[in-house]
């Protein structure tokens, strides 16, 4: 009788000066297995490690001297808040992409490991789909991904909304309101828009180093939009093109202008902009079912998709530094009463530290 061979499984990890190297294999390895958002790119770790000075290692199973799975990770090590071992930092979705449970279990296995080795606090994967591990001890499943799937053309997309979105839209056009795309030209009213609104909304924002990092590393599948009255930004958004999937990891618009209808104006654009290129899902990002933001997201058709990050926590509560924990409350208000050029010195500082 022949016995099939059973191949060794070998867990590597690349970091430092051996990341770079590495990275190019695993970008093909990963698109190759089918549509996918380009915050699947292994490029994700360099834009991170560049922007925020988060150290990267790149898990990669290997069998019989192919890749079979491979693990993102970022290690988040900060003063003020201590150390975090994430896959990946402000990503709504990433974690382990695996050929079998079992090169799942590898990498979950090696992620822990090195969390020990580092000292983190936890071990964090953004998952969709949870994966099962005696070391992964915390889930949370409280938000879900919202994403729309696409026509073929923009008339189509048209049709599929109902009248109040397709009323609010005309009435952002009416305002004539300027809509630009571009890249690192529209950074600055780009940023503009966005510091005021997370000032606005109380929470820190993110350094303009990291949006020029994502522009320069995905010169063709990252762009942005800016809405303007006259001279004014007063809406902006980030979209990522992957292969048949385009999402929006930000966007904001000021509170000021909600009367006139301009977010829901950038987001028609954005759509467009997908169908355009051929994309078959527009992901809306992550929402806490029933909240605002869900059901914005879901006037314009999006549908709940399930979202589940997994912890390995060794010390303290997974969810101590997230936004929504009450014990942020006052910080939140005086945050909010800041000046925003305070803000925006400020924000880079605090928020690169934040899993």
């Amino acid at each position: 009788m022949i016995r099939p061979v059973k191949h060794t499984l070998d867990v590597w990890t690349h970091t430092g000066r051996s990341l770079a190297a590495a990275l190019p294999p695993l970008a093909d390895w990963v698109f190759a297995r089918g549509p996918a958002a380009l915050s699947r790119h292994p490029a994700w770790l360099t834009v991170l490690r560049d922007a925020l000075g988060h150290e990267g290692f790149a898990l990669e199973a290997r069998a019989a001297g192919r890749t079979c799975g491979f693990l993102p990770l970022s290690f988040l090590n900060t003063p003020l808040f201590g150390r975090f071992l994430v896959s990946l930092p402000y990503l709504n979705s990433n974690g382990v992409i695996a050929d079998s449970p079992d090169v799942q279990a590898a990498l979950v296995s090696r992620a822990v490991e090195l969390a020990d080795e580092l000292g983190a606090k936890h071990l964090e994967l953004r998952h969709e789909t949870p994966i099962e591990h005696p070391q992964l001890n915390v889930t949370n499943t409280s938000k879900v991904h919202m994403r729309l799937p696409l026509p073929t053309c923009p008339d189509v997309l048209w049709k599929g909304f109902d009248t109040k979105v397709r009323n609010q839209i005309r009435k952002g056009e009416k305002n004539n309101f300027a809509v630009r795309w571009g890249g690192r030209d529209l950074l600055e009213p780009f940023y503009a828009v966005l510091s005021e609104n997370m000032r606005d909304l109380g929470t820190p924002v993110y350094g303009r180093r990291l949006f020029a990092a994502i522009l320069e590393t995905f010169p063709t599948n990252a762009e942005l939009c800016v809405v303007s009255d006259g001279e004014k930004p007063i809406a902006a958004a980030l979209l990522l093109h992957g292969p048949g999937v385009t999402e929006v990891p930000t966007a904001s618009s000021l509170r000021a202008y909600n009367p006139t209808c301009a977010n829901m104006l950038m987001y028609r654009h954005l759509l467009d902009r997908a169908v355009s290129r051929g994309q078959k899902v527009f992901d809306f990002g992550r929402s806490t079912t029933d909240g605002p933001t869900f059901k914005f997201k879901k006037q314009w058709g999006a549908e709940a998709h399930p979202a589940a990050w997994q912890y390995h926590t060794r010390t303290g509560d997974a969810g101590e530094m997230r936004p929504d924990n009450p014990r942020y409350r006052k910080a939140i208000e005086l945050w909010q009463k800041l000046p925003l050029k305070v803000t925006q010195v400020l924000g880079p500082v605090i928020v690169r530290g934040i899993p």
